[in-house]
């Protein structure tokens, strides 16, 4: 599906003399200069009439009229897939994503993802960058994920991330019994030797993580984590790195450890939890048309609720002997 854009305006006295891409950068806000660009060039801008190059100067009292395409980002499917949706308006929606769903379509991953059942919801949603989606979590990371529905919104949501200003906290059970909270700020960049990984390693992008106890078991804890920065397996990395890996971590945490004397009902769910305990509690941010600040929590699933009462029921039986 193809849809077009018509846009016009006069060069105002403030912007005479200005690149004609830098002009229409402030004229026309709610679209990256990127694909303002791209419109110049291909001659889908005209100023007086004329096409002209994105460097070139416009002057006040000049017209601009666009007419352009606006082409679908991607070759994607829509699919009848359902979905978890805690909000919803004309701008945005937030999803509470399972644990198991991939989020966007990859290497053996084509079909199935969230953004497959995006479409379906939203057919509009081909038209922007990664159908809307802002933010990703892990395949196996459960919680809650913000989607734009046009692209003002996504434009926006796009400078609240990458200005730090959207508020993430996720709920996580990690091996060993924290003493206190603390803050991890360290580099992640590829491992150096096995590239599938991400390492804190020295030239990596900066990265900071605070953490703060919740509950602690006999040999486990459960924290909150809220992430300054968004690098890719952040909370994973960071807490194996300060030794305190998330249970059922494939990755990076390490071989299973049962703790000594566990009741077989705790053996039993560690054995048998299977993707890292890490869930995305709670996402807010600022809604780019009202500027209300909005925020939303998710309940931890039920594979994690499970595992807590094990953890619960082994301190106390074990902590009675």
């Amino acid at each position: 599906m193809t849809a077009s854009t018509a846009l016009s305006a006069d060069i105002p006295i403030e912007l005479d003399g200005k690149r004609l891409d830098q002009a229409l950068a402030v004229l026309f806000q709610d679209y990256s200069r990127s694909r303002l660009q791209q419109w110049i060039r291909e001659g889908q801008v005209q100023v007086d009439g004329r096409v002209i190059r994105p460097k070139d100067k416009v002057f006040a009292g000049e017209h601009v009229t666009v007419q352009a395409s606006l082409e679908a980002e991607g070759d994607w499917e829509a699919q009848a897939i359902p979905l978890d949706i805690v909000y919803e308006d004309d701008n945005l929606l937030v999803i509470n994503k399972p644990a198991g769903l991939v989020v966007h379509p990859a290497a053996g991953n084509y079909s199935g993802t969230m953004l497959n059942a995006l479409l379906h919801h939203v057919p509009q949603l081909e038209q922007l960058p990664r159908a809307g989606i802002i933010h990703r979590l892990d395949k196996e990371t459960s919680g809650l994920l913000v989607v734009a529905k046009d692209l003002r919104t996504h434009k926006e949501l796009v400078a609240q991330l990458q200005a730090r200003e959207f508020e993430r906290e996720y709920l996580a059970v990690v091996i060993s019994v924290m003493t206190a909270g603390g803050t991890v700020d360290a580099p992640i960049g590829r491992h150096p030797v096995q590239r599938k990984r991400m390492a804190v390693v020295e030239g990596g992008k900066p990265a900071i993580t605070h953490y703060r106890v919740e509950e602690r078991y006999r040999a486990h804890s459960l924290i909150r984590v809220r992430l300054e920065t968004g690098r890719t397996h952040q909370i994973r990395v960071h807490m194996a790195y300060v030794h305190y890996p998330i249970v059922g971590d494939p990755v990076y945490g390490g071989r299973l450890k049962l703790p000594r004397g566990c009741t077989p009902a705790l053996a039993e769910a560690l054995q048998g939890f299977r993707r890292q305990a890490l869930h995305a509690a709670r996402l807010g941010v600022v809604h780019p048309h009202t500027g209300e600040f909005l925020a939303w929590e998710a309940p931890l699933p039920a594979d994690m609720e499970q595992l807590l009462a094990m953890l619960r029921a082994d301190a106390m039986e074990v902590g009675r002997d």
